[in-house]
């Protein structure tokens, strides 16, 4: 039983796998380029699917946490620490392998950190927030705290467009590779198209297994009391705060992520990256794809986020999105993309068939 829950799994990266071949030998490379970036927002959709789909909270500012991975990693790997090298801190750095010697496309010499080390404090800064927000907002509850964490996004982009060091509205570029292992890095470069395909392909498969393993655990079990009725589960026992604390701090990491990795990939960040419709999308992508289906949150980001990347709507694309939410909220609560559902139709075809054989 414990190896069947792994079949979507492996059905999910053949299809991966699938995709990516049947681009390429159709000589259409061009579209993994919005099939990368659709995964790493599938990331950010399957954290926010543990908080809103299991724990039962609503939240509409992650875009916010998006912006803050994406933002300090751009800043911090962005910065010429090169005036600063006699410093006994940037000497240390140095020393231990935490900066890296570049060129300009001027060939200027700069000096910067390794986005290991920024990916690293983007991360904590993700967390240490995620925590002094959740404490007190996560006391609140449905469009109590739905309009708390909307607050929340509107302070980090008030913040982005009103700091110098964030660029303002011209946001920043020149966000330099990231560079995993000698060979394979995370960036834009048109030849480089399947490897960071694939890169995305495998941090949204781990972030993958995090959940679906989460949500099997006691911790699972418990954030469904939550979801269920939050005051029988206090009675019994599971400290409902904690728990929901935790979640919301998961989330907010896993959306930190999918930006520091997106700021490389596209060398650059922006405003209009995290506005408040960046979050109201991927409220719309967990619904659609059902609130407490890790699958077909998964599956609804992807192919939600390209159909936009693709600009298929072009200047009604945000009405698109917000009619969806409608839609979905109107006619199919639970969702439109749940694995259940494809199982019980294939089930059902399946049924069909020996029928007609047995006829």
């Amino acid at each position: 039983m414990a190896a069947r829950r792994y079949i979507p799994l492996a059905i999910f990266i053949v299809l991966l796998a699938v995709v990516q071949i049947t681009v390429s030998l159709a000589g259409a490379n061009y579209y993994l380029t919005q099939l990368t970036m659709s995964l790493y927002y599938a990331l950010i959709a399957v954290g926010l699917c543990l908080f809103m789909g299991y724990a039962g909270q609503v939240s509409m500012g992650h875009a916010g946490f998006f912006g803050i991975g994406a933002y300090v990693q751009a800043v911090v790997t962005t910065s010429n620490l090169l005036p600063f090298k006699d410093a006994g801190a940037v000497r240390f750095l140095d020393s231990i392998g935490f900066l890296i010697h570049g060129k300009t496309t001027l060939g200027q010499p700069v000096l910067y950190v390794s986005p290991w080390l920024a990916l690293l404090f983007a991360l904590l800064i993700t967390v240490g927030i995620a925590f002094l927000i959740g404490v007190p907002v996560l006391k609140l509850k449905g469009h109590y705290l739905a309009m708390a964490t909307l607050g929340f996004n509107v302070i980090v982009l008030t913040l982005v467009l009103g700091v110098k060091p964030f660029g303002g509205a011209d946001g920043l570029s020149g966000v330099p590779p990231f560079a995993l292992v000698p060979g394979v890095a995370v960036s834009g470069r048109f030849d480089a198209r399947v490897g960071n395909y694939y890169i995305a392909a495998v941090l949204l498969i781990l972030g993958i297994v995090v959940a679906m393993n989460l949500v099997r655990s006691r911790v699972g079990r418990a954030l469904r009391a939550i979801h269920g009725n939050e005051s029988a589960a206090g009675s019994l026992g599971i400290n409902t705060s904690r728990y929901k604390l935790y979640t919301f701090v998961l989330s907010a990491v896993f959306a930190a992520l999918g930006g520091c990795f997106l700021a490389h990939y596209n060398a650059a960040i922006g405003p209009s990256d995290i506005d408040i419709m960046k979050s109201v999308r991927f409220v719309a992508i967990v619904a659609v794809g059902g609130m407490d289906s890790i699958w077909g949150v998964v599956y609804s980001g992807i192919i939600l986020t390209f159909i936009s990347l693709r600009q298929v709507f072009q200047s009604y694309d945000e009405i698109f999105f917000a009619l969806i939410l409608i839609v979905v909220m109107l006619f199919s609560p639970r969702g439109f993309f749940r694995y259940e559902y494809v199982k019980n139709a294939l089930g059902k075809l399946r049924a069909r068939l020996r029928k007609e054989r047995a006829g």
